[in-house]
């Protein structure tokens, strides 16, 4: 969490590893089930002993061996009131029935309130909830006739008070349930939230990949194509073997300032503020320089008007040129001849790239170099279209939308 200081515009980090550690409060029905339903089950019996001593007469001489055992049954149960809720309110009723029957009590025990609470917390089928209520309404009832003369204020206690513990126990369990609901819809949502982090960094490796299979790609066969003239007239040419291995220092060089410039990307902070833009298609003629002076003639045709393309757009027009070219170079042969023309067609970049050259030696969509182009058209919402030219030579026809670009 971030605290912003609107006086100076700062902001703090609140200690996150505080926030993580905190934790609900937590009593000790929570904390500790068993030992607090065993000290509610013992203070349940004190309590049912204190009625019971209030309301034997005087010269009773002693408490009967039958009360304790009503009142153990009854209150023990209560141990079990989590994992067995209609169990225990059928032995709370029947030693309630019982301690009356045999005139040690003039009411059910004490444990028949708790024990509709629990049926309303713990009791999963509804229907057996109603009934277990309904039982403890005949019980009380029966006890009140049987003992007491019913006033309306009686009446009234009478059809409250069990109406409340048991209600308070349903609601208790709806907001459980809720909470449960809403940890799983949390749960849910990181665990959708880590997926989608997994396909960013996936989509982000595979541009990169793609950069750098683009850069790598294009550089090293300028850099092969210009050593291995060099190496062919270094006798006979010195000069002409010197200027290639001019153009193959350039080649590394450019290579290494664009892998500087992608690799920067990934630096954190304000290391990556000082990298230039993306190359497009005013970058287009030096990648044509380069490739007529590794040895293949280039003629273009660039004609987007006065229009200014997207950034995606004049990098991926660019990246498809250059990758076509870096192929022409290395399948053409020798002699070869590319045309290259790009304009606006409808609401459609076309980029068309022909070679005169050895074409029917490459399938299309053989490598990675093609791929990649289609993949990059298809994130604009493109298409790239190559293969053989009827006459002899390659050709590859792309189409980039400029109404919309697919993210």
């Amino acid at each position: 969490m971030i605290y912003s200081d609107p006086m100076n515009d700062t902001a703090q980090n609140v200690d996150t590893a505080t926030l993580d550690t905190w934790r609900p409060f937590r009593g000790p029905f929570v904390r500790w089930p068993r030992l607090a339903d065993a000290v509610l089950a013992l203070l349940s019996f004190f309590l049912t002993i204190a009625i019971w001593g209030g309301e034997r007469p005087e010269d009773d001489p002693s408490l009967a061996l039958s009360a304790f055992v009503f009142f153990v049954a009854g209150n023990a149960s209560l141990y079990w009131r989590r994992r067995q809720p209609e169990r225990v309110h059928g032995v709370i009723l029947a030693a309630s029935a019982l301690a009356m029957l045999f005139g040690h009590l003039e009411g059910p025990i004490f444990a028949l309130a708790i024990s509709l609470y629990n049926l309303g917390r713990y009791t999963v089928d509804q229907r057996s909830s109603a009934i277990g209520l309904i039982a403890a309404y005949a019980l009380l009832i029966i006890s009140e006739l049987a003992f007491h003369e019913l006033s309306s204020d009686d009446v009234i206690t009478l059809l409250l008070l069990p109406f409340v513990s048991w209600y308070a126990g349903r609601r208790v369990r709806g907001r459980g349930e809720y909470l449960r609901l809403l940890q799983e819809r949390a749960e849910q949502l990181e665990r959708e939230q880590l997926v989608e982090a997994e396909r960013a960094v996936a989509a982000e490796r595979t541009r990169i990949a793609r950069e750098l299979h683009d850069i790598v790609a294009h550089q090293v066969s300028l850099m092969t194509v210009q050593a291995g003239a060099a190496k062919t007239v270094v006798q006979e040419d010195p000069q002409a073997a010197a200027k290639a291995m001019t153009s193959v220092e350039q080649a590394g060089r450019q290579a290494l300032d664009e892998l500087r410039h992608l690799l920067g990307v990934l630096r954190p902070g304000n290391e990556s503020s000082e990298m230039g833009p993306q190359p497009g298609c005013a970058d287009l003629p030096r990648l044509v320089e380069e490739v007529e002076r590794a040895g293949l003639q280039v003629s273009m045709a660039l004609d987007t008007g006065p229009r200014q393309l997207p950034a995606r757009t004049e990098l991926a027009i660019y990246r498809i040129v250059q990758e076509t070219l870096t192929n022409v170079l290395k399948h053409a042969g020798p002699d070869a001849h590319a045309q290259v023309r790009i304009g606006i067609e409808g609401g459609d970049v076309t980029i068309e790239i022909k070679d005169n050259g050895v074409g029917t030696s490459r399938l299309a969509g053989s490598g990675h170099g093609i791929a990649g182009m289609r993949e990059r058209a298809q994130l604009l919402g493109g298409s790239v279209a190559a293969g053989s030219r009827p006459g002899g030579g390659f050709e590859v026809i792309a189409r980039l939308p400029l109404a919309e670009e697919t993210v």
